[in-house]
């Protein structure tokens, strides 16, 4: 029987980051917008990056129809 006093993963996950956006700024998420950015061009080639468009392409021309 689960403990009613225990939260779930999801409820605490929601939690931790409205306290994390509370404690921080825009530029706070955007420098790690960057950081996550350049770690994944460090990672991938371009290839990479060309089947990620065209998958976005074809998802958007799927939903234009």
């Amino acid at each position: 029987m689960a403990d009613k006093n225990k939260m779930s993963r999801e409820e605490a996950g929601r939690k931790g980051g409205e306290t994390t956006a509370k404690q921080h700024d825009k530029e706070f998420y955007q420098e790690i917008g960057q950081k996550g950015g350049e770690a994944t061009a460090e990672n991938h080639d371009k290839d990479f990056y060309r089947k990620i468009g065209e998958k976005g392409g074809e998802a958007r021309h799927d939903n234009d129809q």
